[in-house]
């Protein structure tokens, strides 16, 4: 295996994915993958510039979702989403199950349908990389696909309001951390 492994979103295999999560392998994006993710980002600023009613982008969630959200709160909308989701509790997830969420995520990611922003998935590489790793408690969650907590608390490290935990297993500010490896918090937008 490469000393770094490139992620398409389409070949990772499992011996790729162990040697990430608990080798500690480099990951990097392939051009094919930074430029899926910069086009599906296109098609969402575009309907955001149009006005479209998009669920969850310019509208709101569930029963709210026949609400327009105003262009000047759309970005309010994803970082209140995050905040109201990170809602587990009890001790952290182990490293390697959270290396292996981000991984996951980010494979995701590249494949170009989510319409999020290459800064957000060049955040998650560097914390990959980095070995950097969020604290994400081992219980709660919130709706069917189970990852909606998880994912909130791993956004709300990246925006600075979380906690890591660190190489000691302790427990430190999501702020702290970040200005410690010179990282500057995610200010999510539309669809992140």
């Amino acid at each position: 295996m490469t000393e770094t492994l490139p992620l398409d979103g389409r070949s990772l295999t499992l011996e790729q994915f162990l040697a990430v999560v608990r080798g500690g392998c480099a990951v990097s994006l392939t051009p094919e993958a930074r430029q899926a993710v910069a086009q599906s980002r296109r098609a969402v600023e575009r309907a955001v510039a149009a006005g479209r009613p998009v669920y969850g982008v310019t509208t709101g969630f569930g029963a709210m979702s026949n609400h327009a959200v105003p262009p000047a709160r759309a970005r309010e909308l994803q970082t209140s989403l995050i905040r109201s989701h990170a809602s587990g509790a009890g001790p952290a997830l182990p490293r390697d199950i959270v290396r292996g969420l981000i991984l996951l995520r980010v494979n995701s990611l590249v494949r170009g349908h989510s319409g999020v922003r290459g800064e957000l998935v060049a955040l998650l590489v560097e914390l990959l990389n980095r070995g950097l790793v969020p604290y994400i408690p081992e219980q709660g969650s919130v709706g069917a696909s189970g990852d909606l907590a998880p994912l909130a608390h791993l956004g709300l490290a990246m925006m600075g309001e979380g906690e890591f935990i660190d190489r000691a297993g302790s427990r430190v500010a999501a702020s702290a951390m970040l200005q410690a490896e010179g990282i500057a918090p995610l200010s999510f937008v539309e669809k992140e």
